[in-house]
């Protein structure tokens, strides 16, 4: 399925160092935030308390978080999840400690004096749903769990590149890929957005979706050099990537859409997760068109690594061609020889036999005395 389609092929690879260096320098920036910032951790990973709760009516927010800025709390994440009259806390150790006042002295909250400060709103009636105490232990779980997981998705995706393609694709995807998770990971230090465990969840999207593309273009490029046999590489990953242009704006744009609509409709509880999800499927489509393709040039990608060449045929005199010698595969003969449906034997390999007239092959099909191109 098109849109439109474009006839004459734009020289990507033209500009492929201008397009490198420009990731180059936002790598570099990402990395810079990541050792400067770091990275605002969830509760998940660095443990705290998770409260749920339920109002009669819509819950007014600002009110609970200024009740625990009182109280000590300096960035209070509060937030509806559900319906506007149910909310969720999210308090880490530190700020469990700094509201020992109505705790007891202890780093348990007391839910009756804790709904008391914080939580009661007028005559609402309010009901403690869920309270959830996550230690550091299992947060530091959490997060290596995570790791590992971004790890085996990184080495799937080198082990199915290099098998269904070239090991200079799979290299090359997996540095467009990671490209793609620093530069997220970089946003959220930039800007000290909260990385909980949806967000990681987004990033492990975000790979399987950059990879899809990859396969896209590769898979094309393997095409071209089947079909263009007297093109240059450059001009064989131009065709590829111009061709697929219009599948490429078709599927991230639907895509995008839904999760734009997860930005704007699906409140603070998909908040970051949609933005993790809009960064990376943005730079996904910058990364794998003009980052990846280039790549594999650059690390010497060939036809002869993708496609079997077609072997010589022997000449045994000027009658003509041996007869039972075997050229190439079937699919390279077949474009060789104008698409003409030919017999495959029972190693599935086009038959030439011998023909009086030097230069001319007889193939074993529904068309005889077939010239080569």
């Amino acid at each position: 399925m098109e849109f439109f389609r474009i006839k004459k092929d734009i020289p990507f690879m033209r500009y492929a160092v201008v397009f490198n260096v420009i990731s180059f320098i936002t790598f570099l920036a990402a990395i810079f935030f990541l050792m400067i910032n770091g990275l605002h951790l969830s509760v998940e990973f660095t443990g705290g308390v998770v409260v749920e709760s339920r109002y009669t009516q819509a819950a007014n927010l600002e009110s609970i978080r200024q009740n625990l800025r009182i109280l000590g709390v300096a960035e209070p994440q509060v937030q509806t999840f559900g319906s506007p009259n149910d909310i969720l806390i999210r308090l880490a150790l530190n700020d469990v400690k700094k509201i020992t006042a109505i705790n007891n002295g202890k780093d348990q909250l007391d839910t009756d004096k804790f709904s008391a400060a914080v939580l009661k709103q007028g005559n609402q009636a309010i009901k403690i749903t869920r309270i959830e105490y996550v230690g550091p232990q299992v947060g530091q779980e959490l997060l290596v769990g995570g790791l590992k997981a971004l790890a085996f998705v990184i080495v799937g995706i080198i082990l199915y590149l290099a098998l269904r393609f070239e090991w200079k694709f799979a290299v090359a995807a997996v540095i467009a890929n990671l490209h793609d998770v620093v530069i997220i990971l970089g946003f959220f230090a930039a800007f000290q957005w909260e990385f909980s465990l949806a967000v990681l969840a987004a990033i492990l999207a975000v790979l399987g979706y950059s990879v899809n593309e990859s396969v896209v273009i590769a898979d094309r490029i393997r095409e071209n050099f089947r079909d263009m046999r007297h093109a240059s590489i450059d001009e064989v990953i131009d065709n590829a990537i111009t061709s697929t242009i219009s599948r490429t704006m078709i599927t991230h744009g639907l895509t995008e859409l839904m999760v734009l609509s997860m930005l704007v409709f699906g409140g603070a509880t998909l908040h970051y997760f949609a933005v993790a999800l809009t960064i990376g499927i943005l730079f996904g489509i910058y990364s794998s068109v003009l980052v990846m393709a280039p790549l594999t040039k650059w690390l010497g990608i060939k036809r002869e690594d993708l496609i079997k060449p077609l072997k010589k045929v022997r000449r045994t005199d000027d009658s003509g061609y041996e007869e039972g010698d075997f050229v190439g595969n079937p699919n390279d003969f077949e474009n060789e020889f104008e698409g003409n449906i030919i017999e495959i034997n029972e190693i599935n390999k086009p038959k030439v036999t011998a023909n009086n007239k030097i230069g001319e092959l007889i193939i074993n099909s529904k068309i005889n005395n077939t010239k080569p191109k």
